[in-house]
Parts: structure tokens; C-alpha cells; sequence
């Protein structure tokens, strides 16, 4: 049944102290109107402003994640380990070089399938940029992941059946969010008009296309962002690595490692905490951050001219344990 919007409106529209959250119920009806297009654009732009400065409360993020899992469209996974590793990468970089690719293509390297997905050619911004509206990469010199793939010979896959064959040679594929759920790549384009991010953005970092057996990169902006997605991995008893991002990208900052956190059924598992004091020295990096550069530079890393910043071989060690870990850990084993 479709919800009323109106009434949806007066709950989480009255500001971020008389506004009411909506019970997990509602607020997977709402989300799912909103992925089907069946909400009109006035109510929706209200819902989108209204939801963006209440904040989604945990039982909200919980309906909104059930309703868009019914509506992502599923990518087969292996039926042996390594399990797959997804990349959200919706931002890319402005100030440095963008160096989820070489995330991407090092986990390749070990066996492990990684699926990158993103908006094509241009960077939807997060939780920290809201002063920038999400244009293509000319305009504001985000490189974008898409990008810089391309120019290592990885195209945006074509179909999912692609992706699929790209996935089970244990490579690379980067598929865009229109293929993977065309309700939530519209959601997303909404920010060009409303100027600020929304839900949908959220959401976009924790698709899952296969299943529940895939580890999950989460990469966030704020130290908010941090306890929230905290809270939805544990609920939703996921497998994925936490960590706040490099420009909104998944990737840990090769210029100092984050804390990166590793998730199993919900729990903690494996800790790396987040580098301080002094650095010795900086890594050698790309002096550019265009899309050529960079892709050059991975390439000339990857065959051995550069060497990998630690932070980023940090991350790639926890996320090949996790990779092939066996799905059936029980949820109560602990931090270790």
C-alpha cells in the first residue's frame, strides 16, 4: 500500500528536535515509493531535506536497507572462497590521487573479486562535501574510479552478466548503480537539484548484490558516520571493513593510516588503529591526480617501480583474511 506522504512529512519534517522517527515498517514502505518512482517530486523533495536534517535513526536505515535489498538486482557469487570484495566509490578525489583502483587491482592480484560501483564519470559527494553538488569530473576535477579504470583497460561492465564473468576470473568490475538498482541511481541524481546529499547515499555504501556473502568496504567522512554505520553493521550482522575514507573514497589515506575495523556477523574481529604523531616519511605518490597519472602510476606500482603505502597494505591484509574467511564463523567470536 502507498504510504502517505503527507503524513510521513509531518512525522520527520519538524526539525532536527520535534521531528519523529518512522518505525522500521514505514520506513521500508516509504523507501520502496521512493525507489519506484512513486513519490512526487514536491513530497519527495521534502522527504529528502526532512530525513537530511533529522538524521536516519537506526530502525529508519534498517526499513530503507530492506526495502532497496528487494530492489538491487543480484550478482552471482563464487561458490568457493575467496568471497567477493565491494568498493563503493561514489566521491573520487579532488585534492589527491584516487587510489581505490589500485585497492581493487591488488585484491585481483591475490584471487580475490572485487566489484567497484559508482555513478559514471562523476563524483556524488558524502557526508563531508556538501558544497559541492556532485558534478562530472571537468567541473570540479574529481577523478572518479570509473575513470581511472578505464584507462587501465576496465571499462564500466556492459551488463551483469559481464560483471558476473569479470567476477568469476577473480578480476575487476566496475558496474555502474543505474545497473545494479535504477531506483536508487535516481535518488542519487537528485542531489544535482536539491544541492545536498540524502539517504540514498548512505545506502549506496552498503549494497550488497550477493547475498550476504560478500566483505563490504564502508568508508565515511565524520566521526558520526563512524557510531551510525557502526550500529547498522552490527543489526544487519554484516561482514565488512569500517574505516573513515580518503575524500569520501574507500581506500585507507596512504599519508596515514586510518582505524580500520573489521566486521564479522556484526562483531568485531580485527583492529587496526589509526596511525599518530609525526609521520617519518611520505609515501611516494602520484604528482598528479588525473585519471591518466594516476592510472599510470598504479600500473608502474603494480609492477613493482613503486612502492605500495603501507596504510593501503594494511588494508589489503585484513581484507584478504576477511576474503577468505568461511561465512559460518559464529557471530560471539570476538575481537582478536
Amino acid at each position: 500500500m502507498t504510504p502517505d506522504f503527507a503524513s510521513c512529512i509531518r512525522e520527520i519534517g519538524r526539525g532536527a528536535h520535534g521531528a519523529r522517527s518512522l518505525e522500521r515498517g514505514a520506513a521500508r514502505a516509504l523507501m520502496a515509493a521512493m525507489l519506484d518512482g512513486e513519490v512526487p517530486d514536491l513530497e519527495l523533495g521534502a522527504i529528502l531535506i526532512a530525513m537530511r536534517v533529522k538524521g536516519e535513526s537506526l530502525d529508519e536505515t534498517l526499513g530503507f536497507l530492506e526495502a532497496l535489498a528487494e530492489r538491487v538486482l543480484p550478482l552471482d557469487a563464487p561458490l568457493e572462497r575467496p568471497r567477493p570484495v565491494v568498493l563503493p566509490s561514489y566521491n573520487g578525489a579532488r585534492r589527491g590521487a584516487n587510489l581505490t583502483p589500485l585497492l581493487a587491482l591488488m585484491l585481483a592480484r591475490y584471487g580475490v573479486p572485487v566489484l567497484v560501483h559508482g555513478l559514471d564519470g562523476a563524483g556524488v559527494g558524502d557526508d563531508g562535501d556538501d558544497d559541492e553538488p556532485g558534478e562530472a569530473q571537468a567541473s570540479f576535477g574529481r577523478v572518479t574510479s570509473a575513470a581511472i579504470l578505464g584507462e587501465l583497460g576496465i571499462p564500466p561492465s556492459p551488463s551483469l552478466a559481464d560483471a558476473d564473468a569479470r567476477l568469476a576470473r577473480a578480476q575487476v568490475a566496475y558496474v555502474a548503480t543505474s545497473a545494479l538498482s535504477p531506483g536508487l541511481a535516481r535518488l542519487l541524481a537528485t542531489r544535482a537539484r536539491v544541492g545536498l546529499r540524502s539517504s540514498a547515499h548512505t545506502l549506496a555504501k552498503l549494497i550488497d548484490p550477493f547475498g550476504g556473502t560478500a566483505v563490504r568496504v564502508v568508508s565515511v567522512s565524520h566521526p558520526d558516520y563512524l557510531v551510525r554505520m557502526r550500529e547498522v553493521l552490527a543489526a544487519t550482522r554484516a561482514d565488512a571493513m569500517l574505516l573513515r575514507g580518503t575524500e569520501g573514497e574507500p581506500y585507507a589515506n596512504p599519508k596515514r593510516c586510518p582505524r580500520l575495523e573489521m566486521i564479522r556477523h556484526g562483531a568485531a574481529w580485527r583492529m587496526v588503529e589509526a596511525e599518530e604523531g609525526t609521520l617519518a616519511a611520505l609515501p611516494a605518490l602520484p604528482l598528479t591526480n588525473d585519471a591518466a597519472a594516476t592510472a599510470r602510476w598504479i600500473a608502474e606500482t603494480l609492477s613493482g617501480a613503486h612502492a605500495v603505502p603501507a596504510p593501503i597494505v594494511q588494508q589489503l591484509a585484513l581484507l584478504l583474511e576477511a576474503a577468505h574467511a568461511p561465512l559460518d564463523v559464529p557471530a560471539e567470536a570476538g575481537a582478536r
